[in-house]
């Protein structure tokens, strides 16, 4: 990591801007962050050097939303996502370095498909609701879910979790698609998200130590990248409601698939 050329610090410093970005403006565009440094640096010791800039940039999300989370929800996660987590660091372990560039890349492919079917998913059902005839007032409520498929889906997603997420970074996706299955309003969504990814990170960085992920090269790069990611926090802050977010969000998943499509080579 110390005889890195210029472009691709550039690179690594344009995507640290990113991961600032994601944490307060529009969360899809970590997985271009994850992309970049998969290209740029050895696809295991990327995931290393991205997780303490994650944090920096957990800590400003955090700031912001704190007072949003919904801490029944994240205690309910927290077993499954420990346990995808360790079952993401023995695969981490076992794996070389090609088997690892082209899991990240399959992994953010998977995140690319599941924000294109979220996406296609809440467009069908908005224009079901602006065509379809009002609900018959003396129907009967639908009623709960049964408090077994709570589980499961909690059981599920949080395993996937922290699977993508130690593996590669990337759990946001998975994140995401459960807070909003789950009937998250936005200041709720992103209260849990902020303290659900700060405390996650903050349990993965022991883990990624011992994997000799991060180390005293990783860290002095993060040092020299962390002015990036600060600045990209306070952009997002300072023009997430002035931005076309459907635009960026379209841009943000088409480069992401090509560099997921790069990392499978």
């Amino acid at each position: 990591m110390t005889d890195l050329s210029l472009p691709a610090f550039v690179a690594l410093a344009l995507a640290a801007l990113l991961v600032g970005f994601a944490k307060t403006a529009i969360g899809g565009v970590a997985a271009l962050s994850v992309a970049v440094f998969a290209a740029v640096l050895p696809a295991r010791e990327s995931t290393g050097a991205l997780l303490p800039l994650l944090l920096v940039g957990d800590v400003f999300a955090v700031r912001a939303y704190r007072r949003h989370a919904d801490w029944p929800v994240l205690l309910r996660l927290f077993p499954s996502v420990a346990a995808g987590v360790l079952t993401g660091t023995v695969f981490v372990a076992l794996v070389d370095d090609t088997v690892m560039r082209r899991t990240i890349g399959a992994v953010l492919l998977a995140v690319v498909a599941v924000h294109v079917w979220q996406n296609r998913r809440a467009a069908r059902a908005a224009a079901r609701t602006a065509a379809g005839p009002a609900p018959d007032a003396g129907a009967a409520p639908a009623g709960p879910a049964p408090a077994g498929r709570h589980h499961l889906r909690t059981l599920v997603f949080g395993l996937l979790a922290g699977f993508t997420t130690m593996v590669a970074n990337a759990g946001g996706s998975v994140m995401a698609l459960y807070l909003l299955s789950a009937g998250f309003a936005m200041l709720g969504f992103l209260g849990t998200g902020a303290w659900f990814f700060f405390l996650v990170n903050l349990f993965k960085v022991p883990f990624s130590a011992g994997l000799g992920l991060i180390d005293g090269q990783s860290l002095l790069l993060d040092a020299a990248l962390v002015p990036a990611v600060v600045a990209g926090a306070l952009i997002g802050r300072a023009v997430i409601r002035h931005i076309d977010q459907r635009v960026f969000a379209r841009l943000v998943l088409g480069f992401t698939a090509l560099s997921a499509l790069n990392l499978l080579r």
